[in-house]
């Protein structure tokens, strides 16, 4: 029951600037790039081979990745952070979603700042999507989910993969209440109580 879906290949690990397009049959869209009578006619040029092999190989390197002990180690991030840390909420629901997602909000700090400290250990994560990487906004899509706006703004994402570790993922249970409680110090973000 899917019209349209796009898919990134820096997603599974593959080369970024490369990506597929599902088109249900008998969905009308209009050409992208006029021209060539390539992509069946809806985007015009020539086919980039060597990004697509490329794609092609993450895809089937991907297909083969060991989900089980992924999602063991995300529901231990989960856990670890959440029955750590007061006031952090989980966004989404814990058995209905990716197996390699965990994407937390934390009150009375900003993601922001939890990111640059995170960078500053070693750990890469978001706070939001990278095609909205200039923005101050909290995502769209959380607000949508009906995360408070100033939570939502809070919100941190790890993306873990068969390279992920167990043992990077305990650095992270054991760095984020540090991070939290830092921050919650010198917050400007007002309790509710206060």
């Amino acid at each position: 029951n899917i019209d349209l879906m796009s898919l990134s290949a820096h997603k599974i690990h593959g080369p970024k600037g490369i990506g597929a397009l599902y088109i249900k049959k008998g969905t009308k869209i209009d050409s992208l790039i006029h021209g060539g009578g390539q992509e069946l006619n809806k985007r015009a040029g020539t086919e980039n081979v060597a990004m697509i092999v490329g794609f092609t190989k993450a895809l089937e390197l991907s297909l083969r990745e060991d989900k089980k002990s992924i999602l063991k180690l995300r529901n231990k991030l989960i856990d670890g952070i959440l029955n750590n840390i007061p006031e952090s909420y989980l966004n989404g629901d814990k058995e209905k979603r990716l197996y390699n997602n965990v994407n937390i909000s934390f009150h009375y700090v900003e993601g922001e700042a939890i990111l640059l400290l995170l960078n500053k250990e070693g750990v890469a994560a978001s706070s939001g999507s990278a095609c909205t990487s200039k923005s101050l906004e909290p995502s769209h899509v959380l607000l949508a989910l009906g995360v408070d706006y100033d939570l939502a703004h809070s919100s941190t994402r790890f993306t873990l993969s068969e390279y992920t570790t167990e043992e990077e993922i305990d650095f992270i249970i054991d760095l984020m209440p540090k991070i939290i409680k830092r921050l919650r110090e010198i917050s400007s973000l007002k309790r509710k109580e206060e």
